[in-house]
């Protein structure tokens, strides 16, 4: 890859969209894309959009179609690349330090590519018959590796995700696209399911999904269940301590003397008190308003 230091206007040149550099990435959420679009309107296209030397865009398509859309003038750098693999790789590592992507949907990415990769990897393995399942194996190790490294995740991941797309009944494959199933989820059925014939593996996998959704349901449920007692506890404990103190001037005095609550410590602790306090009133008008209401009679908690 090679900043060629060539500029062109929108005004001078219009770029093309190559479907499969466009759907390299999962599109940007409504949210993000209110925001680009908000912020191209209000300071403009100040970042050049990076086509390659036959003017497909690269990198910036979200910001091009906004320009489009809203007749906006934009500048394109044009950059150099070997190849279009490269130039996916290229923006591919570019863009995945500015999106919050999942190992899931790296992998996802990684096997878009891997069909270009698995051929770059062939052809620096050679052809020599005599040697072809040594070559096959290097080549699926080389094609591993790079996609690992281009995407960000480890290798064993990215064999394990290799070997879901190989392997897998479509089901498991579905269920790690949407992220219903982590790789390692994805990966453990298929073993499972080997020995089952074909025409049973299909459905006896979807079993496996579904139980796989229900368990993580479950554990969401009983982390929620586990934060909400931890919750009650807190304020039972709060409570009986609190009502534990027999708050006389004789017995504060005897804590701030044995706690030598002096100076900025004694002021440290009346802001303590008087924070207290308020949170006691607080909780005070708080139940009083859930007597009142009576929500556990109610449909909705």
């Amino acid at each position: 890859m090679q900043n060629t230091g060539i500029i062109y206007t929108s005004e001078e040149r219009t770029p093309t969209v190559l479907p499969e550099l466009a759907e390299l990435l999962p599109p940007l959420s409504d949210e993000q894309l209110s925001l680009l679009e908000a912020d191209l309107l209000k300071n403009g296209c100040y970042t050049p959009i990076i086509v390659n030397e036959d003017l497909q865009v690269v990198d910036g398509h979200n910001r091009f179609r906004i320009c489009e859309q809203h007749d906006l003038p934009f500048q394109m750098a044009v950059f150099a690349f070997d190849d279009l693999l490269e130039a996916k790789q290229w923006a591919l590592g570019t863009q995945k330090s500015r999106r919050n992507l999942t190992v899931n949907e790296l992998c996802k990415i990684a096997m878009k590519l891997r069909p270009e990769v698995e051929e770059k990897a062939h052809n620096q393995q050679g052809t020599r018959s005599d040697l072809s399942t040594t070559l096959s194996k290097g080549s699926a190790i080389s094609t591993r590796k790079e996609l690992a490294n281009v995407v960000g995740v480890g290798e064993v991941t990215m064999g394990k995700a290799m070997k879901i797309e190989d392997e897998a009944p479509q089901p498991v494959k579905d269920a790690v696209d949407n992220g219903e199933l982590s790789i390692h989820q994805g990966y453990t059925p298929p073993r499972e399911l080997q020995e089952l014939p074909e025409d049973e593996r299909n459905e006896a996998a979807a079993e496996a999904v579904e139980r796989e959704k229900v368990r993580k349901e479950m554990a969401k449920k009983n982390a929620r269940t586990d934060g909400e007692t931890k919750i009650a506890n807190a304020f039972s404990t709060a409570l009986d301590k609190a009502q534990a103190l027999d708050v006389t001037e004789q017995n504060v005095k005897i804590w701030v003397t044995h706690a030598n609550l002096y100076g900025e410590l004694l002021d440290d602790a009346i802001e303590d008190a008087a924070e207290l306090s308020v949170m006691f009133a607080n909780l005070t008008k708080l139940l009083k308003d859930i007597r009142d209401m009576d929500w556990r009679e109610s449909d909705e908690t």
